[in-house]
């Protein structure tokens, strides 16, 4: 009887597949996916404007522009999480319009978004089966769920991560392996990909790679939205410019140069983004045999006044729990911090103790840690230093504190229709410039800036660097914490790198390569197993 089952479950198995190929065969000479003069408005803001798009299969089609041009909202109407105003969609030639990103997926369209989409009390292995949990005489089979999860994961490099560890308790970078090994474990003929590697250290970025390429070659088509220009003209077939919710241009990856696409996204020329010098004064902050279980193990540097030291490794290397360390986020075991040319350690037990002793932390999880989401601009941005807006009494000046937000998003282009909106009403870009926003506001001397370009686009990535370069001109010490070794490379004066938990090297400008700098990140694997 259970063969007879078995070879049921076969040719049923090979008739979907058989079904998909016939499918892929019609869509050959035309479209796998398109969208006709698509629309779509929200109060004040034209999100889509009769936007053109089309995708084939096996290809990567690049979608770019600014935070606020238009791309995830395009995405979402194609997954089903949005309704367009007007407009048509073709999927396999035929009329498409899904209801809900359930409905979507079961017509093959998949995405990964920028925002997780995890639930941070469940296990790695439950987010990844999620809404497909197996069961066994109607209970959850863990064990069959587990097993499955390590295989998944074990394909995508990712041993690593045990399946029974609860999602809350890893790093950004982790969840965002974790997202897309859920998406990638089911079959699809759409993917879209929004920001896949915003989070994700070099080594990561190759592991998914690999699996574009091969989902590719089974005629997958994929879209794929992202700031990074040297990851799209790598991997994109197509590329597809949008600004201000319209479609400006649709060129082939190998005929346009990056400088070209950059021009059309933002409509003007940037200059030069890189450090050119800089004045250094005395030690700022010293560091010395900090540690916190596996995670941070006797890690030291100092960083002096006018330096923007940068810090690299992979995911999960301990460098954001370094900063966490030295922020007062979470609690050391071991080690000194020392401010200035001080003796004596700095008393460091919680985030106010830093903030008020001059450090700032802007966190790498905007979503979670970084701000309040259903509070407006203003009280995110004022909530850092409440006491600038306030007159005798501690009576808020709502005229100052309104003056004082606009004058800080606009030094950095936040798109926004109302001081007054919630963070939460603006995109995941503009979101992290809120983020940055608030602690330009506190002017803090020594500013940690934890993955500060993650999500956002080209053109804020330039203002938010030179941003850098001139708040470290004027004498402020920076740290930058980054998974693009070509950003650090641009910004820094030196770059540390970290390893398995330690300090294994710094480099000083010129000294540097990326080769270099990712053999030390891997050095303190060599001998583990990749165990961490």
């Amino acid at each position: 009887m259970s063969g007879g089952l078995g070879f049921a479950a076969e040719v049923a198995s090979l008739w979907v597949v058989y079904s998909r190929v016939a499918e892929h065969g019609a869509t050959m000479n035309g479209p796998l996916l398109e969208t006709l003069r698509l629309c779509k408005s929200y109060p004040g803001v034209q999100a889509l404007s009769a936007v053109d798009f089309e995708l084939r299969s096996g290809e990567v089609h690049a979608l770019v522009g600014e935070n606020g041009a238009g791309k995830s909202t395009l995405a979402r109407v194609i997954c089903g999480l949005t309704v367009p105003d007007s407009g048509e969609l073709l999927l396999r030639g035929q009329r498409y319009s899904p209801v809900s990103r359930q409905d979507a997926a079961s017509q093959g369209v998949r995405m990964v978004m920028q925002e997780l989409n995890l639930i941070g009390t469940l296990t790695v292995a439950e987010n990844i089966f999620m809404g497909r949990i197996p069961r066994r005489l109607g209970f959850i089979d863990y064990r069959r769920m587990d097993g499955e999860a390590r295989r998944i994961l074990g394909g995508l490099g990712l041993d690593v991560i045990r399946v029974d560890r609860p999602v809350s308790e890893l790093g950004v970078g982790q969840q965002q392996m974790v997202e897309l090994a859920s998406v990638l474990s089911q079959p699809c003929d759409v993917l879209i990909l929004d920001e896949p590697t915003a989070a994700l250290t070099s080594r990561e970025i190759e592991i998914l790679f690999d699996q574009i390429r091969l989902r590719r070659h089974g005629g997958v088509g994929i879209i794929y939205i992202s700031h990074r220009m040297e990851e799209i003209k790598r991997i994109a077939d197509r590329i597809t410019v949008l600004r201000d919710g319209g479609r400006i241009a649709t060129r082939g990856a190998g005929e346009v140069s990056i400088d070209e696409v950059i021009r059309l996204m933002v409509g003007r020329e940037l200059g030069e983004a890189g450090r050119l010098g800089a004045n250094m004064g005395g030690v700022a902050l010293r560091v010395e045999n900090l540690c916190c279980g596996r995670y941070v193990r006797g890690v030291s540097f100092k960083i002096r006044w006018g330096e923007i030291l940068g810090f690299a490794g992979l995911m999960g290397s301990g460098r954001t729990e370094t900063m966490r360390l030295i922020f007062g986020a979470d609690a050391a075991e071991g080690g000194e911090i020392y401010l200035g040319d001080s003796v004596t350690p700095a008393r460091i037990r919680t985030p106010r103790d830093a903030v008020r002793q001059g450090i700032a932390l802007l966190t790498e999880d905007r979503k979670q840690q970084g701000l309040l989401l259903p509070r407006t601009l203003r009280e995110n941005i004022t909530l850092t230093h409440m006491g600038r807006v306030s007159r005798w009494g501690g009576w808020i000046s709502g005229q100052r504190e309104r003056r004082e937000s606009d004058r800080v998003m606009d030094r950095l282009c936040v798109r926004r229709q109302s001081i007054e909106q919630p963070v939460v009403s603006l995109s995941g870009g503009n979101q992290q410039k809120i983020v940055v926003a608030k602690w330009l506001w506190r002017d803090c001397p020594i500013l940690i800036f934890d993955e500060p370009t993650r999500g956002i686009d080209i053109g804020a990535k330039f203002e938010i660097y030179r941003l850098l370069s001139a708040m470290a001109s004027a004498g402020k010490a920076i740290i930058v914490v980054s998974s693009d070794l070509m950003e650090l490379m641009a910004i820094c004066d030196r770059i540390a790198v970290m390893s398995r938990g330690r300090l294994v090297s710094t480099f000083k400008r010129g000294q540097w390569t990326e080769d270099r700098i990712m053999a030390a990140a891997l050095s303190g694997y060599m001998n583990h197993g990749g165990e961490h």
